[in-house]
């Protein structure tokens, strides 16, 4: 999703859309924030590790 966020951004940038940009933007934080999350060990979308 990170990676996404920045190819937005990027496209966004170079093309002049700024839905672009600001979808990019978006998409970049929620990334971010579920990466964060993931790294402290929350469980995230529901998604538990059994074992």
């Amino acid at each position: 999703m990170i990676i996404l966020g920045v190819i937005l951004l990027v496209v966004g940038f170079l093309t002049g859309l700024s839905i672009l940009w600001t979808i990019g933007i978006v998409v970049l934080v929620i990334g971010a924030i579920l990466w964060i999350l993931g790294a402290m060990g929350h469980a995230v979308a529901g998604r538990r590790h059994y074992w």
